[in-house]
């Protein structure tokens, strides 16, 4: 019988551990230490394709013959980049430049396998999701942000929590990759690295 690849999240991120935990797959998660700031006119899914393989990159190049799984997003409204608000006041501009319009949410996929070299380590996939967001009032965006605070999260919303009261419309092919970890490409890659999900 094979011996199980090693399989790493190179992430901080608890939403992508949490979504990951549903593969029932044995895991480790390290953190990536690199520079997130995009590129100086660079696509907003050329940041997330780069910096979802600069992740696992980075972590693979510690733990060999590992996979290891990167992701990032990236949220563009009228193709400009909508970064993480950091505070209240950031988040609150962000949802009023969204109400009543329609944001895309890049959200990059890379799994690394060290067992291979060069081009051939990498599968890499952006996964796009268009959400259209209702058209709220000051004081119901504001409430919002103070009871889930989510200045962490690109576009100032948890669709996995209140936040999915702010939205009117999800267009997307994985349901997942909101969230910021698609799972059904990434199901796809891990098959095709070897990983069985079922046994046999």
């Amino acid at each position: 019988m094979p011996t199980p690849l090693r399989l790493i999240l190179a992430s901080s991120s608890r939403y992508r551990k949490e979504l990951l935990q549903r593969l029932h797959l044995p895991f480790e998660v390290r953190v990536p230490e690199i520079d997130e700031t995009p590129l100086p006119g660079e696509a907003p899914e050329q940041t997330a394709l780069r910096l979802a393989a600069e992740k696992a990159r980075t972590v693979a190049a510690t733990h060999t013959g590992a996979l290891v799984i990167g992701s990032d997003q990236v949220a563009t409204l009228d193709g400009r980049q909508i970064g993480k608000p950091g505070n209240h006041e950031n988040a609150l501009n962000q949802l009023r430049s969204m109400r009543g319009r329609s944001v895309v949410f890049h959200t990059a996929l890379c799994l690394w396998d060290g067992t291979l070299e060069g081009d051939a380590a990498a599968q890499c996939e952006n996964v796009q999701t268009r959400v259209v967001f209702r058209d709220l009032p000051d004081h119901e965006l504001d409430a919002y942000l103070r009871l889930e605070q989510p200045y962490d999260c690109a576009g100032s919303a948890k669709n996995e929590g209140l936040g999915i009261a702010l939205i009117e419309r999800i267009d997307s092919t994985d349901p997942t990759a909101l969230t910021g970890l698609p799972l059904i490409a990434l199901t796809t890659m891990l098959r095709r690295a070897g990983v069985s999900f079922f046994g046999g």
